[in-house]
């Protein structure tokens, strides 16, 4: 436990001012570590799920820019306005030290004729940007879902287009791919290219109940592993995934909730806090659901520390049993939250 309280803050002002004055993508790396160990003491050191999360994604935040700049300096990119957009997890501000790449770009074009060549000049620095990321610790997305691909780098109008189709005939791909890009937040370049994109969002979904009914009933596939006496419910592993039978079911039924009142926010505590009583939520109910919130990222990220320290690989799954007492009741509580969550959602959706 650290003794100095000054410490803390005289590391993070050190890491911020190395990240801003980072000058060399070869030196990204080295820096990147040092932000790791960091960040895993700084959390183990008593932070709280909320704020731990917020911080991590603050600091990847500044290195993932710093990267995008300095990598955009080897590119020449055309003279068009551009914004690399966080997806999912990062999006919402909302990482572990467990995490791989989600993310896109927008780019402003006159047409179709026009998107297809800036795309292929586009192309080759969002890949780099991924790679250097990669290098960083950011694990490429297995699903693909990143700017140097094709299917995610696109002009104002395909994004657009996009999101039409996926809210118009929300087949089951367009409802798991709504899960991680309508997390979206501008993070680099012409941050009002994203924001337009997430207004033309936000009118959508708030004008199409249909589509958040179905949102609804696919976020109601993901279990509360309770069983009918309250008590927690283990696999075959006696391990709970906190992460799908945990913190998602908060992460979908905000991201709902937001989506229906048009509320801006893209963090989990905050959509919340915004959209919680547009959807019937008491102002005690929220503050207690955002609690509970907190814990189970706390929980996720004890876990990955747990096996960081224990020379193992993170994952996802926590065994109830290596709690302690109190942290048992803890998380058997805030998986109550969940359910109530998911029971709110039924009642608002007729489900």
């Amino acid at each position: 436990m650290n003794t100095d309280p000054s410490q803390p803050c005289r590391q993070q002002l050190a890491l911020a001012t190395a990240l801003d004055s980072l000058d060399s993508l070869e030196a990204a790396p080295e820096l990147a570590g040092r932000l790791r160990d960091y960040l895993r003491l700084a959390v183990a050191d008593g932070l709280s799920g909320d704020v731990a999360t917020r911080l991590v994604s603050a600091f990847n935040d500044r290195l993932t820019s710093r990267l995008i700049e300095l990598t955009a300096r080897r590119h020449r990119l055309p003279p068009v306005s551009w914004c690399w957009l966080a997806l999912g997890s990062e999006g919402r501000h909302e990482q572990t030290f467990l995490t791989d790449q989600d993310n896109g770009l927008i780019f402003s074009a006159a047409g179709q004729q026009e998107a297809v060549p800036l795309r292929q000049l586009f192309l080759p620095f969002a890949q780099e940007v991924n790679q250097r990321l990669a290098d960083c610790g950011f694990a490429l997305c297995n699903g693909q879902i990143m700017a140097g691909n094709p299917a995610w780098c696109l002009s104002v109008d395909e994004w657009r287009q996009q999101f039409i189709d996926w809210v118009r005939r929300p087949e089951p791909m367009a409802l798991l791919h709504a899960s991680i890009f309508f997390d979206l937040r501008p993070l680099y370049g012409a941050l009002e290219l994203g924001e337009q994109l997430r207004t033309l969002l936000l009118s959508m979904t708030a004008a199409t109940p249909a589509f958040l009914h179905l949102m609804a009933v696919n976020a109601l596939q993901a279990e509360v592993p309770l069983n009918f006496r309250g008590e927690l419910a283990v696999d075959d592993h006696d391990a709970v995934d906190l992460k799908k039978f945990g913190s998602r079911i908060f992460v979908d039924a905000a991201r709902i909730f937001a989506l229906a009142a048009g509320a801006r926010a893209v963090n989990t505590a905050d959509r919340l806090g915004d959209a919680g009583a547009a959807a019937g939520l008491q102002e005690s109910e929220i503050a207690t659901v955002n609690a509970a919130f907190g814990h189970v990222l706390r929980l996720r990220l004890a876990q990955q520390l747990a096996a960081f320290a224990g020379g193992g690989v993170a994952g996802y799954s926590l065994k109830p049993a290596a709690l302690n007492e109190m942290d048992r009741v803890i998380l058997r509580e805030a998986l109550r939250q969940a359910r109530r969550l998911q029971q709110r959602l039924k009642l608002n959706y007729s489900l």
